[in-house]
């Protein structure tokens, strides 16, 4: 049988990766841990002494006595372990089970061990401190109150603590609860309405109906609906919902009612229906932004504020807008660069380019384009010099790196990535590199191209951007007219170059495809007898892949950025998103309404400059990529049904 370069690669590095005979014991340990079966994981754990995974196995162990409320053992082998990825988690969950417990002094002492600890193990040190009567807990907790909108079971306490202690007042709490519907989270804003006085708390129908049924809770409002603040406030929280359906009726009913809402709700009302009208592209977003005056904004709407600003071309309103965002919000690339733009859009030359040298070099979408502002290149910098053997062997022996290699060996991917990144905390560049590489020749080219990736100063790009199985991909790109540096961006984005890759919603292998449009585009190229399960052939995902991106391009202009955006939310909604004039690409894709797919398009068309400096040893131009996004033509595409 003659395999194709790419397939004999994939059966090499299944042989390299299977499992050997010394796993046994570990694996019925895991097996045995996953049914509960004591008396079977007490066995199988003796029996992984002197196995590289047997800090995995004591682990289960372990945390299986603790499922029956017996914490005995865990304390020696933290001690045993410290700064060890297994212990940081078994000790992140003992601590969550000494708080209930009641062990507040404990849960204190094991805290300060943590290297890592995320948002629940830090409220429940905070519930720990506030059991000594440690009242500075308080101000720490205020912070939450507008940004922890969904609390965790150990930081709700907290809030409740601040409630009693009278730090939160009537309007703090309707401030709370319009964050909460703004992100769509109603029940939750229930909660913090719970808060109220009971005098004031909405009734369940009442917000039930505003919040589900909002147009006709508008309509039903009584003569005197505006004398009581809750009927006010849930006036503009059934207005916000309207805004999601169509803005602009939204907008004629805040209209109607604005004079009976207090200032801030009304003001909020405003800022969500510029929000969801900016989504949607809509000219008067801007208008209503105005309209809503000094309202506080998040995070998310304060950035559409600026994309309104940016679809309608008025550079004015992106300086202001930029300009009005909390300093670490603005101090992001995307926002120092269009900040840029809107100087130099005003004759500021030289506040433009010194706010594009602020990001210029940087290896993102906006870093790339700021250097062609200040008119340089963009080109991957010259490789450092490769990691030594030496090197290479410090990385093979890290212990971490070890297990890490086993794991994913045994198809234990999710623990194996902990365990990588969790090695990486404190390398150096060096270390990094060496990382890297130890990470290639195990064609684990994931793990080599996010390792490469966090290097700070001495970097190697032909690991960032890794394009494997070259052999049998840039053939096929050719054969169907593709940029092969375009292919290799969108891949490396797709899924990293893994096989196996399958996202939350089915789309599998290397070029992530959705089983449905799979068999479209088998159909559509005469690929006889294809049975759905051939997705994940790496050469047929591959073929089928690049013919998809092929007739995506020709229905959308044969335009990168179109495609791209197509590629990862549908031909259908790269369509939409265009505007009724002519648009810059990086204006495009800054303006698209999915966060996902935003930041797939910037990344995509990023690694495609790098990979074409890689592939043709010349620089390559970003903003010639981009180019210009005209409207739509009006014309039907060449395929109707196009997935």
């Amino acid at each position: 049988m003659k395999f194709s370069p790419i397939i004999a690669l994939l059966v090499w590095g299944v042989s390299a990766f299977a499992q050997s005979a010394d796993d046994s014991a570990f694996i019925a340990a895991r097996e045995a841990f996953r049914k509960g079966d004591a008396a079977r994981l007490a066995s199988a754990v003796g029996e992984t002494r002197g196995h590289p995974l047997a800090i995995y196995a004591e682990n289960y162990f372990l945390r299986n006595r603790l499922a029956r409320n017996d914490a005995d053992g865990i304390p020696a082998f933290l001690a045993r372990n410290e700064g060890n990825n297994v212990a940081e988690r078994l000790r992140s969950d003992w601590l969550t089970w000494l708080a209930k417990q009641g062990d507040w002094p404990r849960v204190e002492n094991e805290y300060a061990k943590l290297l890592a600890p995320d948002t629940e193990r830090t409220c429940l040190q905070q519930q720990a401190r506030l059991q000594r009567g440690d009242r500075r807990v308080l101000d720490e907790a205020a912070a939450y109150w507008l940004s922890m909108l969904e609390p965790g079971e150990a930081c709700k306490p907290l809030l409740d603590a601040l409630v009693a202690a009278g730090r939160i007042n009537v309007d703090a709490a309707w401030q709370r609860a319009r964050r909460q519907i703004e992100i769509n989270r109603p029940s939750a804003a229930q909660q913090t309405l719970a808060y109220l006085p009971d005098s004031q708390v909405p009734g369940t129908t009442d917000f039930d109906a505003a919040t589900k049924k909002s147009m006709s809770y508008l309509a039903r409002q009584g003569a005197n609906w505006q004398r009581q603040r809750s009927n006010r406030e849930l006036a503009a929280i059934a207005i916000r919902y309207v805004a999601i359906n169509d803005p602009l009726i939204a907008a004629v009913e805040l209209e109607k009612r604005e004079a009976q809402l207090e200032r801030p709700a009304a003001s909020w009302a405003w800022s969500q229906i510029a929000l969801l009208g900016a989504r949607r592209h809509l000219a008067e977003a801007s208008i209503w932004y105005a309209r809503a005056g000094d309202a506080p904004l998040t995070e998310e709407n304060h950035q559409w504020r600026v994309r309104a600003a940016l679809r309608a071309l008025n550079w004015g309103q992106v300086r202001d807008a930029i300009q009005a965002m909390p300093p670490e919000l603005a101090a992001r690339p995307e926002w120092i660069y269009w900040l840029g733009r809107a100087y130099k859009s005003g004759g500021r030359t030289a506040d433009a380019d010194a706010l594009f040298a602020k990001i210029a070099g940087q290896a993102h979408f906006y870093g790339n384009l700021a250097d062609e502002e200040l008119g340089r290149q963009v080109r991957a910098p010259a490789p450092t010099t490769p990691p030594s053997a030496e090197e290479i062997a410090a990385a093979r022996d890290n212990p971490n790196l070890q297990r890490a290699l086993l794991l994913f060996r045994l198809d234990m991917r999710t623990e194996a990535v902990r365990e990588w990144n969790w090695a990486l905390r404190e390398m150096n560049d060096r270390q990094l590199l060496a990382a890297a590489e130890l990470a290639r020749r195990n064609q684990l080219w994931d793990r080599a191209i996010n390792t490469a990736d966090r290097t700070r100063h001495e970097h190697d790009y032909s690991l960032r951007f890794l394009s494997p199985f070259a052999d049998s991909i840039r053939p096929v790109t050719r054969q169907q007219a593709l940029d092969d540096a375009w292919v290799y961006g969108l891949m490396r984005q797709e899924s990293r170059f893994i096989t196996s890759a399958r996202s939350n919603v089915g789309a599998a292998g290397l070029m992530q495809l959705m089983p449905a449009t799979a068999r479209w585009v088998a159909k559509k190229i005469g690929l006889n007898n294809f049975n759905p399960s051939q997705v994940h052939d790496a050469d047929v995902n591959v073929l089928l892949g690049t013919s998809y991106m092929r007739i995506v391009m020709e229905n959308l202009d044969n335009h990168p950025v179109l495609a791209s955006a197509a590629y990862n939310a549908g031909p259908g909604r790269a369509q939409r998103w265009r505007g009724e004039k002519a648009l810059e690409g990086a204006i495009y894709a800054e303006t698209i309404p999915f966060s996902e797919t935003r930041d797939y398009v910037k990344k995509v068309m990023s690694n495609a400059v790098y990979y074409a400096f890689l592939f043709n040893g010349k620089p390559d131009s970003l903003k010639t990529r981009l180019g210009v996004i005209t409207p739509a033509s009006g014309q039907n595409p060449k395929n109707a049904d196009l997935p």
